[in-house]
């Protein structure tokens, strides 16, 4: 969904929900670490320094490590996001959950190949729901080294499960549940405001079977008394799961098989397809990946929020023009910052990029009450600022709905702004991810990059920009090839371009979530995908 799908919209809405805002960058003076030493108490070098040691414990990094510019830097942060820096979580507190007995579920699958994960399978109580007609899937994968749980729901293809390419679906956040993709987006049902399931003709098992993941735990209904802080982590149990899905279930296994999402799964697509082709005896058939509205590259994206804002992504301005000229003045660190976190991948370097970048590019935004998920709209109901996810917070915490999924945790939260600030304080947020999207292709997995041109919070100008530089064998080809006008039942529906595997498609009148403002046009997108032409 928006947030559940979106990085960045998870912090401003994180923010948001926890009563504080992004203040405004407009009256500060970016100044060199050097001099800023001068501007800073004693005091609040000294908490910083405080604080600095903390994150070192908890990463296990050296605090040798922590330099005299670090600490000043760090000194900056909390001298001018104080808000911010009192809010810093390096652990989400763990789920109340009620374990089921064994006979709860139908299978039980392990593999010894992987010692320490399980999988849980109940195959009778998610089709009582009525969320579709189709053949269902849902339970957990036990990581029990660990102690983490992880929630699926699987769902037949409507047309011929029996060919049809199977999908994992990711939403984002970091740390907001896919069951806003599946009944706010692309699932086979939405619930309306009576609390009921509503068939959806668009969805995206029309033609594909689709798993719905809540990942990293503490997410949605999976759990854990522990905490995943990134997403190279996140990965390696994705990987677990899907193995022993398709070992249980060996008749999807020789499928093609795509993994998709947005926003934040900007970071988790490219890492997590990375790891199932690390592993030369897998046992599934990966065969692309798509990302809608995502956050991948951002030293590139995050100079592209001032002209999504301000006039030029093809909505008016929505902001006066002294704070876009703020915005445009704080670039300049806001991209040093995101270089050194590229250069060191430390938290040391990610974590001030973050906070500065995220206050001074998003902040003004936010304080129009606009919805960040789509610029044409102000933010109405609910934390994601739209009305119908309460409905799906409400269904989904019905004891039945619960009784039926096999559900162990005792309440539902569609995002949990524990885990979102756990990434951003590790360091996850600001991390080159676009590096793998280049050994993606590289190794000639196809790659579909969307974006709906209304959304604000990973806008089209950003990702199209990203693709453009992104390095691999078909740079120079990508960058000059030609824009072309994409149409569905012969109309225009927005533009594409594409050089061998690798296609970018701006989607005209789609927010952050494509398949929620222009539903036929997305499975349009998506079965054209699927079936190979990836030109368009």
């Amino acid at each position: 969904m928006k947030l559940s799908t979106s990085v960045l919209a998870a912090l401003a809405a994180t923010t948001a929900v926890n009563g504080l805002s992004l203040p405004l960058f407009n009256e500060q003076v970016p100044m060199k670490i050097d001099s800023f030493k001068n501007h800073i108490s004693s005091s609040t070098y000294h908490a910083s320094t405080i604080l600095l040691n903390k994150v070192s414990e908890a990463f296990g990094i050296s605090a040798d490590e922590i330099t005299d510019d670090i600490k000043s830097l760090w000194s900056e942060m909390t001298l001018k996001f104080p808000s911010t820096i009192a809010g810093m979580s390096l652990y989400s507190q763990p789920k109340k959950f009620t374990a089921k007995a064994k006979s709860a579920y139908d299978f039980h699958v392990s593999s010894e190949k992987l010692p320490n994960h399980k999988l849980r399978v109940k195959s009778k109580g998610p089709e009582s729901l009525k969320i579709d007609t189709v053949k269902q899937y849902s339970g957990y994968l036990d990581v029990e080294d660990e102690d983490k749980h992880f929630f699926y729901w699987f769902f037949e293809s409507r047309n011929d499960p029996k060919t049809d390419p199977i999908i994992l679906w990711l939403n984002g956040g970091p740390g907001c549940s896919s069951m806003t993709g599946l009944f706010f987006e692309l699932g086979p049902s939405s619930i309306n405001a009576k609390i009921a399931p509503e068939y959806n003709p668009h969805s995206w098992n029309s033609n594909a079977s689709v798993i719905f993941l809540d990942q990293p735990v503490n997410v949605g209904f999976s759990y854990s008394s522990s905490s995943v802080t990134n997403t190279v982590a996140a990965g390696k149990d994705v990987y677990a799961l899907l193995t022993l899905f398709f070992q249980q279930f060996p008749e999807y296994a020789k499928l093609d098989f795509h993994i998709s999402g947005e926003s934040y799964a900007g970071h988790y697509i490219p890492v997590f397809a990375s790891e199932i082709l690390s592993h030369d005896d897998r046992n599934f058939n990966l065969t692309s990946v798509l990302i809608g509205n995502g956050l991948t590259d951002p030293l590139t994206q995050y100079s592209y929020y001032e002209p999504m804002a301000c006039g030029d992504g093809g909505e008016p301005s929505v902001l006066p023009e002294e704070q876009c000229d703020a915005m445009l003045d704080s670039i300049p660190r806001c991209l040093s910052l995101i270089e050194s976190c590229y250069n060191s991948q430390s938290v040391f370097s990610c974590v001030p990029a973050a906070i500065y970048c995220n206050n001074a590019q998003m902040g003004p935004y936010q304080k129009t009450g606009r919805n960040v998920y789509d610029i044409r709209s102000m933010c109405e109901g609910s934390n994601l600022c739209y009305k119908n996810l309460e409905y799906i917070d409400e269904y989904l915490n019905q004891e039945v709905v619960m009784e039926a999924l096999g559900v162990e945790v005792d309440k539902f939260q569609s995002c949990n702004f524990d885990v979102n600030r756990n990434f951003l304080f590790a360091g996850d947020w600001m991390k080159p991810y676009h590096k793998a999207v280049s050994e993606l292709l590289g190794k000639n997995v196809p790659v579909l990059i969307y974006a709906g041109d209304k959304d604000f919070i990973c806008n089209w100008l950003g990702n199209q920009a990203w693709t453009n530089v992104l390095p691999w064998s078909g740079t120079d080809e990508f960058a000059k090839a030609e824009i072309r006008s994409w149409e569905v039942n012969g109309k225009a529906a927005g533009e594409v371009k594409n050089h061998e595997h690798f296609t970018f498609l701006r989607v005209y009148g789609a927010g952050h979530m494509v398949p929620y403002n222009q539903p036929e046009n997305s499975l349009a997108m998506l079965n054209s995908w699927l079936s190979g032409e990836y030109a368009y």
